[in-house]
């Protein structure tokens, strides 16, 4: 099962520190759990450190200016994400990633009985009905016809090359799963892939499959996904990094 990626709160202090001229808020955790020193951005409470009970707080400064670099490096990653969830209702002209590249929208009125979406090219025409139409209802519902065409047609085509077949397949909507395999050998994948590059599609189903014959994430696992998908770290990274951009495209 390839889930989102999922945070636990546990701020106990709230600071602040100068790096490289700018002052920095962070959430000081201390943890009878931690065995070392982390660092966390998260999304929704930025940067928190993580330190062992123990840990002597006079060190603390120094810590952190050695990963200056690190901490705003990634602050400002999260700042623009964050932007993209204030981000407004898609229109004419605004971008839309598909399979890795990113398709301009021309929306248009239609005086047909239903909306319809039409790739042409890298352009995505979206014809919609006069009153009560709306634009992310109609891209949600051409994508998830896509991803069931698309993405039944690469499982069926690997599950062959692997020698692993499955029993029946299902394109969800799912809040925190990229995909999942029951063990009644049902396979489950989440249309938002559609937007992603085609290998990490690859890999997200490669990795399914393979709990078909490994129903756990062993180092047995990882080796038999590796086989199939030698840059799986690569396309594992590429969904960890997007998955927040990925979730709000149609979220307006």
């Amino acid at each position: 099962m390839l889930r989102f990626t999922r945070h636990r709160p546990g701020i106990v202090e709230k600071r602040q520190i100068t790096l490289n001229g700018q002052t920095i808020s962070y959430n000081l955790n201390r943890s009878a759990r931690a065995k070392r020193m982390r660092l966390e951005i998260k999304r929704d409470t930025g940067l928190t450190v993580v330190v062992p009970r123990s840990y002597r707080l006079d060190h603390l400064s120094s810590f952190l200016e050695t990963k200056q670099s690190w901490i705003l490096g990634n602050l400002a990653k999260r700042e623009k994400i964050q932007s993209l969830y204030t981000r407004k209702e898609l229109k004419s002209g605004d971008t839309i990633p598909y399979l890795g590249r990113d398709l301009k929208l021309v929306i248009q009125q239609t005086h047909r009985n239903t909306d319809s979406v039409k790739l042409e090219q890298d352009i995505l025409v979206v014809s919609l009905r006069p009153g009560n139409s709306k634009l992310n209802v109609a891209l949600e519902r051409w994508y998830r016809m896509q991803a069931a065409e698309i993405i039944k047609k690469k499982a069926a085509e690997l599950s062959v090359r692997l020698a692993l077949p499955y029993n029946r397949l299902t394109i969800r909507g799912q809040k925190t799963r990229w995909g999942s395999c029951s063990r009644k050998s049902n396979l489950s994948f989440n249309w938002k892939l559609l937007m992603a590059p085609e290998p990490v599609i690859d890999y997200v189903i490669i990795h399914e499959l393979t709990h078909l014959k490994e129903m756990n994430h062993t180092k047995r696992f990882w080796q038999l996904v590796a086989e199939q998908c030698p840059r799986w770290q690569k396309h594992r990274k590429w969904l960890r990094d997007h998955e927040p951009e990925l979730n709000v495209i149609l979220s307006a």
